[in-house]
């Protein structure tokens, strides 16, 4: 494997560096390439974010989306607090909690019915351009499904699936409509609900996660174009070569580091020692482990940060929303209390990307359970999240990422490494002399 890696860059305020693209490093790597400072620092990212969302704020349609999200909060809260009976006090009949459990289910069934017909236009569009598949249409879906817009391996196939699982969404929360306003409350079919609950939440999820693994979400390495030939932008798109080599990459220690990558800090005894790192890992982990992710090469940050969020409020929403149409209390009780249950499991997500960091960066495994890395890191997860979250924000803070590509690379010498070559002291029983630097000159030329 050969290294891309010597000259390393450092930004002046500690930001990240956003990623260089392909043609760039392809051109750097033929003489010095570079190193890519993932650092930055916790502190540096809540900062950033503070200034990003007042700027995202200020557009107009964001400003939909945030009133759309804060209708959607604050009708699940009801619904969360009704079915817990923490507002038993404040209804303290049944048929009045039943009310509040309608009112609230049929809000939240118009708030995302409403987004499913906003976006399915789109969609329908999407897949119209796949199966066309012309020059401006390919620069479109990269731009909308690829990771940096690059051209991917197999990308028509995958982009393809991801479009299909997103028109699935939209189609079962189309169903679960028409059961919530073609049946009143007590005949509304439990199954039909579950059903549909579960397809409307869990195709984008899958979406998210097949997005991320595929090559859509991976880097690859572009093969250089032929020498010689200029070519319009449109014809670039049609002619352009599927890559074949993955990018991959390496940590590489920083001063003061070991050979070896390593986590850095202990999961439990240096949670505190940065106690903005630890209050954002607890109550904002799906944003900071979308941030970390994505500055690790493992995906987008924003597809990590929805698909994990649908993943931990996904058995809430098909348990409960089901319950609702159950009329004995006792099991309407048990299906909340499930289903709140199960909403931990959505951190085997985290677990999951954990895995992946572990394998990709050749860091320590933890064997602790069963003799299994695989399932230690998971239990890290759900026993612990935020302090497995942020041991891996650390380490990340603490190395540099190098990218690493599987084909070798011939480096040709450059001209002051031929003239250390040359200018080594002659044999004294040759009787030779130093080569002067015209003459290397003239022989490169």
């Amino acid at each position: 494997m050969v290294v891309l890696g010597q000259q390393r860059t450092t930004p002046p305020t500690g930001g990240l560096l956003p990623e260089k693209s392909v043609q760039e490093q392809n051109s750097v790597s033929s003489s010095s390439s570079t190193r890519q400072m993932i650092g930055g620092g916790i502190q540096w990212w809540s900062r950033s974010l503070w200034v990003k969302s007042r700027a995202w704020i200020r557009n107009p349609m964001n400003m939909a989306l945030s009133v759309w999200i804060l209708a959607v909060g604050v009708s699940g809260a009801i619904l969360f607090m009704v079915m817990t009976g923490m507002l038993n006090r404040v209804l303290p009949s049944k048929p009045r909690r039943d009310t509040w459990f309608e009112v609230n289910n049929q809000i939240l069934n118009a708030l995302f019915t409403l987004m499913c017909l906003y976006q399915h236009p789109r969609r329908f569009y999407h897949l119209a351009l796949v199966c066309r598949w012309k020059a401006g249409d390919m620069h479109q879906l990269r731009q909308a499904y690829c990771k940096d817009g690059a051209c991917k391996p197999n990308e028509r196939k995958h982009m393809t699936a991801v479009i299909l699982l997103l028109h699935l969404n939209c189609f079962a929360q189309y169903a679960l409509c028409g059961l919530n306003l073609g049946y009143r409350r007590p005949r509304r079919p439990v199954v039909g609900v579950a059903l549909t609950v579960a397809v409307a939440i869990c195709a984008p999820a899958v979406a998210g996660m097949y997005n991320n693994l595929s090559p859509l979400g991976r880097d690859y390495e572009a093969p250089a174009p032929a020498e010689g030939m200029i070519i319009s932008e449109e014809e670039s798109q049609l002619q352009r070569k599927t890559p074949d080599t993955e990018r991959r990459y390496s940590l590489v220690p920083r001063q003061g580091q070991g050979e070896e990558p390593q986590w850095v800090g202990g999961l439990w005894e240096d949670l505190w020692d940065d106690m903005s790192l630890a209050y954002l890992s607890l109550f904002c982990s799906c944003c900071v482990f979308g941030w970390n992710a994505s500055r690790l090469g493992l995906g987008n940050m924003y597809v990590h940060v929805a698909t994990f969020v649908l993943l931990c409020l996904a058995p809430f929403f098909i348990l409960d929303l089901a319950a609702i149409n159950v009329d004995d209390e006792a099991v309407r009780d048990a299906l909340g209390l499930a289903g709140i249950f199960l909403c931990v499991f959505g951190l085997l997500y985290g677990g999951f990307w954990r895995i992946q960091m572990r394998r990709r960066f050749g860091l320590p495994e933890n064997r602790a359970c069963c003799g299994k890395p695989d399932l230690t890191d998971c239990l890290l997860w759900l026993c612990c999240y935020p302090c497995s979250l942020a041991q891996e924000v650390r380490t990340a803070d603490a190395y540099e990422v190098v990218v690493v590509l599987d084909t070798p690379m011939h480096r040709h010498p450059t001209l002051q490494e031929e003239l250390a070559t040359m200018q080594e002291p002659p044999d004294e029983e040759e009787g030779g002399g130093v080569i002067p630097p015209s003459t290397v000159s003239a022989t490169r030329s």
